[in-house]
């Protein structure tokens, strides 16, 4: 009977872990093949990958594009890493009654959507362009400011602080340490696989960001890829081969950051402190 519940749990999971790739393997097949086969349903290779490269490359600038990403995602989680973890971790080792009230207003924000605040944060940025152009609509930065840090990050990182050891921050005061050098010297480097997670979500989730920067960016040259993937396919007859391949290409830098840091990602989002 064990061995028969093990048979049908290993088929449960193959089949759970194939639906989960499929999308994937499709995406990268789909790339090699021309629009007719794509749309079609081709499932086997072809051999049109070299000329769909060349099409994308003639048709859109996507080079700048990924810079223009990497250079919003890269921004973004450094100044997620510092402030949410230095929020998380004030929240947690320095209580009060007053700072357990002003997360839970925070967290309270998590239940707005963004399509609620999308129209006055416009309007704000507007405003600011006129006094601080270099931070208004049109730059990344302006892209940059309202993505930096959410409710959600704060969140894990004060719940992942729960498990610092206390006893590291004391022996820290006892050699002299400051508050702010407690943080750098003992904290971070203890926590580096909760920052490796939230670095991981906070990448992916800024790389793929398309709304926010879609109403703040409107000079072409500052197109993110996200936003150029919507512009190959909102053409008249898309060429859907020249789009996978697009996809595949937008797909590599947040698949190499999840792969060479999968161990940390796991071992922070299951709480563990090395």
């Amino acid at each position: 009977m064990d061995k028969l519940k093990r048979v049908f749990i290993y088929i449960f999971l193959s089949l759970l872990a194939f639906v989960s790739i499929f999308p994937f393997l499709w995406m990268i097949i789909s790339a090699t093949n021309k629009s007719a086969d794509v749309t079609q349903g081709r499932l086997l290779p072809g051999g049109q990958l070299i000329e769909n490269l060349k099409q994308l490359f003639n048709t859109v600038d996507i080079v700048p594009a990924l810079l223009n990403s990497a250079k919003i995602s890269v921004t973004t989680t450094i100044l997620a890493m510092v402030i949410a973890s230095l929020a998380g971790y004030g929240f947690e080792i320095y209580r009060s009654k007053a700072k357990d009230i002003v997360f839970s207003i925070l967290l309270l924000s998590m239940m707005i959507p963004f399509a609620a605040i999308m129209v006055p944060l416009f309007q704000m940025f507007g405003k600011i362009s006129q006094v601080i152009p270099f931070i208004g609509l049109d730059t990344l930065s302006g892209v940059v400011l309202p993505t930096f840090t959410t409710a959600f990050l704060i969140f894990f990182f004060r719940q992942n602080t729960k498990m610092f050891p206390r006893e590291l921050l004391e022996a820290g005061r006892i050699d002299g340490l400051n508050e702010i050098s407690l943080f750098f010297r003992i904290f971070m480097p203890t926590m580096k696989t909760t920052y490796a997670a939230a670095g991981i979500i906070t990448f992916m989730s800024s790389w793929n960001n398309y709304l926010w920067p879609l109403i703040v960016l409107q000079s072409p040259e500052k197109k993110t890829v996200p936003m150029l993937i919507s512009n190959l396919g909102s053409s008249y007859s898309p060429d859907y081969g020249i789009i996978m391949t697009a996809i595949v290409i937008s797909t590599i830098p947040t698949a190499l950051v999840f792969f060479l840091m999968q161990k940390h990602f796991v071992a922070g989002m299951t709480g563990s402190v090395k």
